[in-house]
């Protein structure tokens, strides 16, 4: 063979080889290994027992109608009803073990993870209402004027209640 055909091959040969030993060197020997033979995913015998110590952040927010029933039921009628509390209150792990060290985010840059308005509109993302958050009341947080559990608009200010 011709040193221009031979010399890519070498080269190819040799970046694959060496992908391999850094995958022997690199890669655990049960990575991928199951019970029933290989398996295709990120699962690792060794470490299924970290995992398991592993605690759940998230509740869910099937418990919080129970410690806050006003709260469920504002949230019943609302565009708001399909978000988890969790998304906008954080995890719940902690809570109700500490409810004086639950943070409750009030801040504009929260609701503006979902409201800032998008130029299109033919995805879900893109149909829900949104503001240009440098020209709608930049000195205001949202809460001042809108109630996040029931966010229906009104042309008075509402009371927020925690």
């Amino acid at each position: 063979m011709k040193n221009h055909v031979l010399r890519p091959l070498i080269v190819v040969g040799v970046i694959v080889a060496s992908m391999l030993v850094a995958r022997a060197i690199v890669v655990p020997s049960d990575f991928g290994v199951h019970e029933r033979g290989y398996m295709y995913g990120w699962h690792r015998l060794s470490n299924e027992q970290e995992w398991k110590a592993v605690q759940v952040r998230y509740k869910t927010s099937a418990g919080c109608p129970r410690c806050h029933p006003d709260k469920a039921a504002d949230l019943a009628n609302s565009p708001h009803n399909i978000i988890s509390c969790e998304n906008c209150h954080g995890p719940a792990l902690e809570h109700p073990k500490d409810p004086a060290g639950y943070f409750i985010d009030r801040s504009r840059t929260l609701c503006i993870r979902c409201h800032a308005k998008l130029p299109y509109g033919n995805t879900p993302r893109g149909r829900i209402r949104g503001i240009d958050p440098d020209k709608h009341y930049v000195q205001a947080e949202c809460v001042m004027c809108h109630i996040p559990h029931n966010p229906k608009p009104t042309n008075q200010k509402q009371e927020v209640k925690s």
